[in-house]
């Protein structure tokens, strides 16, 4: 599983609106998370759609989060704007993609295992959790260099 710009970018508007109670302009928005205004537009529309965000038209216009950061789960998010979190097809288990080495695949249980390790991470994160840096990294997890 890879997350795209689009994921990724609305994961940073959505941490903004969280860090802030009021309306915020779309071109602050875009100023502070580094998303172009266009693209950024398309991802808040999505996001509106999607019940997460809301709009406020005119002069003092933006957006704001229309659910609190305790009810927005990342994994949520990620696969309604991704896809499936599963790294592939024959272990998907919304988008299943049969294979067919399949019942002879020694990969299979490493996909498994990659699938459902980042889905109960995901899963079990919210955007409460990410306002509130509750995101470690444990010791002895391999850092990029």
């Amino acid at each position: 599983m890879k997350v795209s710009t689009r994921g990724e970018y609305a994961l940073r508007a959505l941490i903004l609106l969280g860090q802030h109670p009021n309306v915020i302009p779309i071109a602050e928005i875009s100023e502070k998370t580094l998303v172009p205004v266009n693209y950024l537009e398309q991802i808040l529309l999505q996001l509106k759609h999607l019940g997460y965000v809301k709009s406020k038209r005119g002069i003092r216009g933006g957006y704001i989060l229309r659910k609190s950061p305790e009810q927005i789960v990342i994994g949520q998010v990620i696969r309604q704007l991704e896809g499936p979190l599963a790294p592939m097809g024959c272990v998907s288990v919304t988008a299943y993609d049969p294979c067919p080495l399949e019942e002879k695949c020694l990969l299979k249980p490493l996909w498994t295992l990659i699938r459902d390790t980042v889905s109960q991470l995901l899963e079990n994160t919210t955007l409460n959790d990410l306002l509130e840096d509750q995101i470690s990294i444990p010791e002895g997890s391999m850092k990029l260099k």
